[in-house]
Formats: C-alpha cells, sequence, structure tokens
C-alpha cells in the first residue's frame, strides 16, 4: 500500500473488492458495486475503510460492507454478516468448538492500535484462525453444523415499521416487507457481540439445539453443576483431564473447574463445576465428546443427589458430590 500525503490517514483502509460469503454476495453473476473510499468507519476496530454497497439480487435489499478487511481477515467472517467464511456459522460457535481464544482487545484504546499491528503480521499470510491444534471432536461438530448451501433468504428486505404501527400507505409498491416481526431471543443482536463471539443470541440458539439434539440437553433440576466423561485413556491422572478440559473450553474460567474426581479403574471421571451456567456452556461444547490424551471421551450429564430417606442408589452417573 502507498504511504497516503497525510499522517493522520496512515491507518486507513483501501480495497479493490470485499470479503464476501455466498450469501451475501447473491446469485447475479453480473452484480454491480459501488465503491466509496473512507465511506464510514469499521463497526469494530472503528477505522474509516472503503466501503461497497450492491444489491445481491431482484427483490433483496441493498447490503453494504460494515467492516474492515483488516477485521474480517483476523476473524475469517464476512464483511457484511460477519459469519465465518469455511463454514457460514457464527463466530461464537466456531471458536466454542475449535476451543480458540478471543485475543482482540475491546477497548477503545487499544482496538485500531491491534488492527494496524495484525494488517501489518498478515500481510501474505492470509490471516486465517490456527486449527491446527483444534481436536477432532470440535472439527467433527462443525463440519455437522456447516451451511455448505447459501440462504439467500436472508437478503430480504426489512420489516415495515409504518406497517407494524398500521400507517403504510404504498400497499404492495412497498420495497419493504410487510409482516409482523417475531419478539423472540433473536430481536437483539449487534455487531460487535457477533464479531467477537460473545452473548450471540443465533451461536447460542445452535449450540443448545446440538447439545439436546445429541442427547445433552439441560436437566430441569437447576442443583445439577456436573457433567460425567466415559472412556477416558487408561493412562489418564486427574491433572491431565483437568487440563485438557481446561484447555477445550477457552470461554470458562479455569476457576469455574470446582473439582475432577478421577476413577480410574473403571475409567471415568466426575467433572464438577460452580455453577449451572458453566457446566451448560462446556455441555455445549464437548457435545461430539472431548479430546484427552488423544482418545475421545463421551459426555454426559450427572444426576441428581439423591432426597435423604429415599430408596435405591444414586447409580453410576451420579453428582460429583453424590459419588464421592
Amino acid at each position: 500500500m502507498p504511504p497516503k500525503a497525510d499522517i493522520n490517514k496512515a491507518g486507513w483502509e483501501q480495497g479493490d473488492f470485499p470479503i464476501l460469503c455466498e450469501t451475501c454476495l447473491g446469485d447475479n453473476a453480473f452484480v454491480r458495486m459501488s465503491k466509496q473510499e473512507y465511506g464510514r468507519e469499521c463497526g469494530t476496530c472503528t477505522r474509516p475503510f472503503t466501503v461497497f454497497r450492491w444489491n445481491p439480487g431482484q427483490g433483496m435489499r441493498f447490503k453494504t460492507t460494515v467492516i474492515c478487511q483488516t477485521c474480517a481477515k483476523v476473524k475469517n467472517v464476512c464483511q457484511t454478516c460477519l459469519l465465518d467464511l469455511e463454514y457460514g456459522l457464527p463466530v461464537q460457535v466456531r471458536d466454542t468448538a475449535l476451543a480458540l481464544k478471543n485475543q482482540a482487545p475491546t477497548s477503545d484504546i487499544n482496538r485500531e492500535y491491534y488492527a494496524q499491528n495484525m494488517e501489518r503480521d498478515m500481510e501474505g499470510s492470509g490471516g486465517l484462525p490456527d486449527t491446527r491444534r483444534a481436536n477432532s471432536a470440535g472439527k467433527e461438530m462443525l463440519k455437522s453444523l456447516a451451511r455448505t448451501d447459501p440462504y439467500y433468504k436472508r437478503n430480504r428486505p426489512h420489516i415495515c415499521s409504518f406497517f407494524v404501527k398500521g400507517e403504510c400507505k404504498r400497499g404492495t409498491e412497498c420495497p419493504y416487507r410487510h409482516e409482523l416481526p417475531e419478539k423472540n431471543e433473536l430481536s437483539n443482536q449487534n455487531i460487535k457481540d457477533r464479531y467477537y463471539g460473545r452473548n450471540d443470541p443465533v451461536a447460542k440458539k445452535i449450540l443448545r439445539q446440538n447439545a439436546s439434539t445429541l442427547g445433552l440437553q439441560p436437566p430441569e433440576d437447576q442443583s445439577i453443576t456436573s457433567l460425567f466423561l466415559t472412556s477416558l485413556p487408561e493412562a489418564a491422572t486427574e491433572q491431565s483431564i483437568r487440563a485438557a478440559l481446561v484447555s477445550s473450553l477457552p470461554s470458562v474460567p479455569p476457576t469455574a473447574f470446582k473439582s475432577v474426581v478421577h476413577v480410574a479403574k473403571n475409567r471415568c471421571a466426575f467433572v464438577n463445576f460452580i455453577d449451572r451456567a458453566s457446566a451448560e456452556k462446556a455441555a455445549e461444547a464437548w457435545a461430539s465428546g472431548v479430546d484427552i490424551d488423544d482418545t475421545r471421551a463421551s459426555v454426559k450429564w450427572g444426576r441428581s443427589r439423591p432426597k435423604p430417606g429415599a430408596g435405591g442408589g444414586a447409580g453410576p452417573s451420579t453428582s460429583v458430590a453424590a459419588a464421592s
């Protein structure tokens, strides 16, 4: 990139073509784009960048890029929808499955500095996330959840706000959709949560549905905060199990692991968490299993502690408190 005359614009980004997924680009092979240099600030790093605007197809709404190319390369996401370019999934789902830790700063002071350093480091490298150390269970989980076909329904026009109020007078000539919006957990979405992979309602729904499909639906008893691991390697120890679990769950702090009880004779272990939220995050991340010393371990929810005076044993899948 040639040096700019104005030193204050040295960190501003110029581009010739956007980084887009197939869905956002549309099915029109002769799509036309408008280009505006430094048209807006990036939605994540706040640096001015080149904005592209286009219509992906007939009856669709005009789309535009919302983040700069540097931020898109750092996360390997589309500049418009901010979904992963390889799997078509939210960043939070991909990072949870591959145990990737978010290293991008979120404060206003460091974001632009971080983006400039990453732009320099990624010259010629492509900037794809390093997945070489990801476990095989996480990769299989992503393959099963991946969206391989484009979903052009996502490019439909927005809902007409005047129709919702009952004041739209355009009728069939209105370029917006005439339907009432649905109020649910997906109603509140924003760019930063999608990009940084935190509190993304779409990702939470995908992870929750995947865990329920694989038999890890959270039990109704909120006191259950333990998971039961089976098929552990024979050489596994409590320390090696804890180290493998902590490294495979970067979204949960190590202090959230209350205890790990290893039963070497039966090649199983009980993992107890300090709260229910951490246990649910672990269950969603380990829905396809967790790799411990190159061995796939199965994961199940623990059972509740038997009430005093109740007959029958706790069974092999009881919680840590009941087992110990």
